[in-house]
């Protein structure tokens, strides 16, 4: 496994477990980048957003996009298959598997 490959499947797993402590499971982009931030992964929003659209492609994830202009802000929901990879009931190709607590 390439370092991009770990360390796009950690970013995934990262994502799902900051959206499983968020309140109503949902966060916004800002919200997602500082979750990261506090676990050591600096990125940008792109790279959080293209990761998003990967989790929702897999059904992980909801992702809907709010226009307040002149912006839009991403807004992310974990879903109930997102829940079982974020807690490693199962485990998927692409997604770390998190560590046994």
């Amino acid at each position: 496994m390439s370092y991009s490959d770990l360390f796009r499947s950690n970013l995934r797993l990262a994502l799902l477990n900051v959206l499983q402590q968020s309140p109503g499971y949902s966060a916004n982009g800002s919200i997602l980048q500082g979750g990261l931030y506090d676990v050591g992964l600096v990125v940008g929003r792109d790279e959080i957003e293209t990761e998003l659209a990967w989790l929702a492609a897999q059904g992980y994830v909801n992702v809907e996009e709010v226009r307040k202009p002149p912006k839009t802000i991403v807004v992310a929901r974990l879903t109930e298959r997102g829940e079982d990879v974020q807690a490693g009931r199962v485990t998927v190709p692409g997604v770390k598997r998190p560590h046994p607590v």
